[in-house]
């Protein structure tokens, strides 16, 4: 039966979809404009209350004072080198295994599937993996972020439903014009599978850019520090907010004394949020066309 789209019903509910769609827009993006205009407003004048999604005394020393920061800056290139070698290694592994769980002629196939499926289900716990971990020599190493998130199981599951989509009849013709499975993979499947790679490669982007856990458990070194854990002490302990402004005074920062006097821990906090979510926001938008296709038809069937 054909939907009616002229009805009173039907405009009804489009206006109440568009009046919720705006409040849910609202109640997310108004705390993020919130600690944006934080980040950008003198810290005493934050501290008096009121402020709402713009700066009454525009300021950028609540970034320089960041920026400044030698653990901050060596923080951002520890998590901007794990973020590129990550999601490269991580897209390749689990592309080509992708690849190469949709060939029927692979031995072993469904043993290995069951193989890597195991651990979705059941996992040894955390001090196992730490016992792991200590004993292939990845404790406060680089590595640590890196070597874990090469594979991903699940990912890998939805690359292959989604190379499943694509026909087999091209790999045949290619077969038969005497192409290779490495040629097939990289000049066939790959050009086609952008959607899809886009997709699972914003996914580990994000996961690598957020994830701070890793950092928490496994790594003692202040030089292997990243962002995101650098944030998480930021929120936890005031005296390393205090720390840095006590520095700041010391060294000058790029910021006069009356203004480093203005610095409060709320508005650095402001600031370093806005630093460590901004990069994945601004990724967003380029990915966007790609994500929505990929990740519907990646999970449309397995």
């Amino acid at each position: 039966m054909p939907i009616k789209y002229n009805t009173m019903g039907y405009r009804v509910f489009t206006a109440l979809n568009y009046l919720f769609l705006v409040l849910l827009a609202v109640v997310t993006v108004f705390p993020y404009l919130n600690v944006l205009a934080q980040s950008f407003n003198n810290g005493i004048d934050t501290a008096r209350g009121g402020l709402t999604i713009y700066p009454r005394v525009f300021t950028l020393d609540n970034f320089k004072i960041i920026v400044n920061d030698l653990s901050i800056r060596r923080a951002a290139l520890v998590t901007v080198a794990r973020v590129l070698l990550g999601t490269s290694l991580n897209l390749f592994f689990t592309f080509t295994a992708a690849y190469a769980f949709t060939r029927k002629n692979m031995r072993g196939r469904s043993a290995m599937y069951v193989f890597l499926i195991i651990p979705m289900f059941f996992g040894g716990g955390l001090i196992p993996y730490y016992v792991l971990l200590s004993k292939i020599h990845l404790l406060n190493k680089f590595w640590v972020y890196i070597i874990p998130t090469m594979f991903g199981f699940f990912n890998m599951i939805i690359m292959r439903t989604y190379i499943y989509t694509i026909s087999e009849n091209l790999v045949e013709s290619a077969k038969l014009d005497g192409a290779t499975d490495f040629r097939i993979l990289g000049q066939l499947i790959l050009p086609l599978s952008k959607p899809i790679i886009a997709t699972i490669g914003l996914w580990q982007m994000v996961s690598n850019w957020n994830d701070w856990v890793t950092t928490l458990y496994f790594v003692t070194k202040p030089s292997l520090y990243t962002l995101q854990y650098m944030l998480e002490q930021l929120i936890r302990e005031q005296s390393r907010i205090n720390d840095m402004i006590q520095q700041a005074i010391k060294s000058g920062a790029g910021t006069s004394n009356m203004a480093v006097v203005a610095l409060t821990p709320e508005s650095v906090k402001s600031a370093q949020v806005i630093i460590t979510t901004i990069p994945i926001i601004m990724v967003y938008p380029f990915l966007q066309k790609y994500f929505i296709k990929g990740a519907l038809i990646g999970a449309l069937k397995d």
